[in-house]
């Protein structure tokens, strides 16, 4: 499961309220990339890919393809706002490590993401 928290499904809904009419959700992905291995990439979409696992948040769908699902399992995602950065934050119980930058991480889980 993939959940988001009350802040970030309010900017979920912002966002898809500016968006190109019939956006209706998140979709959440990890793909190779970055000095550790693997980074997050967000985007929004009409409808759900073959194969997609859905969760709704709120009025928000959130769409995960089956190759991400796994290292995705059990993620809460937050949108903090701050003096310095503000963004989508993800607790991932499956992060090994992540880079310097905390742009990238590894996970433990064994699969690959590709």
């Amino acid at each position: 499961m993939v959940a988001l928290t009350d802040t970030a499904v309010r900017m979920v809904e912002r966002l898809i309220g500016n968006a190109a009419e019939g956006t209706c959700g998140l979709r959440i992905m990890v793909e190779p990339g970055g000095c550790a291995g693997l980074q997050y990439l967000l985007g929004l979409e009409s409808a759900a890919m073959d194969g997609d696992e859905i969760y709704e948040a709120g009025a928000v769908k959130v769409f995960v393809d089956p190759h991400s699902l796994p290292i995705l399992h059990g993620t809460q995602i937050d949108y903090v706002e701050g003096l310095d950065t503000s963004g989508f934050v993800f607790d991932n119980p499956n992060v090994a490590n992540v880079c310097s930058c905390s742009k990238s991480f590894s996970a433990a889980w064994s699969g690959d993401a590709e």
